[in-house]
């Protein structure tokens, strides 16, 4: 009996020595958006403001997108004329990227959504040092973050 006993416990041992816990991912400090100096102007043009942004994103957070894949997001706009493309680094970092009017086309391409995700993993790896030069350069504008009290625009 005894022995059972012990052998039994040692399979639980194992058992649980085995199971591997999933590492934690390292998380942001906050919740950041951003948009492309391109899309800036792209979203000008469509009269879509930093306040409808921020809102947009704040549904993709809670799923309300179509997720195309290896971090990258489609999120209707402005009543449902626009399309924007949106790239996660850890569901922290959002980056608007891309913007298309639904009357011009009906999707991205297949060529397209392969470069879109290459980005995302670009994203992906970028420190917030490495992001923070973008924004001095201007190549990406903070348009809202979850620790903000206002909307830029």
């Amino acid at each position: 009996m005894l022995h059972l006993a012990r052998k039994k416990a040692a399979k639980e041992v194992a058992r649980k020595a085995s199971a591997k816990k999933p590492s934690p991912k390292p998380r942001p400090s906050r919740k950041r958006t951003f948009k492309t100096a391109w899309f800036s102007k792209a979203a000008r043009k469509a009269g879509i403001t930093d306040a409808e942004l921020c809102e947009a994103i704040q549904e993709a957070v809670k799923g309300q997108c179509s997720d195309l894949g290896g971090s990258v997001f489609k999120k209707r706009l402005k009543r449902n004329e626009y399309r924007s493309i949106i790239l996660a680094k850890g569901g922290g970092h959002w980056f608007y990227v891309y913007l298309f009017a639904k009357s011009d086309r009906e999707n991205i391409e297949p060529d397209e959504l392969d470069e879109f995700r290459r980005l995302a993993k670009i994203y992906g790896q970028k420190t917030d040092r490495e992001i923070s030069k973008l924004l001095k350069e201007d190549e990406l504008i903070e348009i809202c973050h979850e620790n903000q009290a206002e909307i830029q625009n």
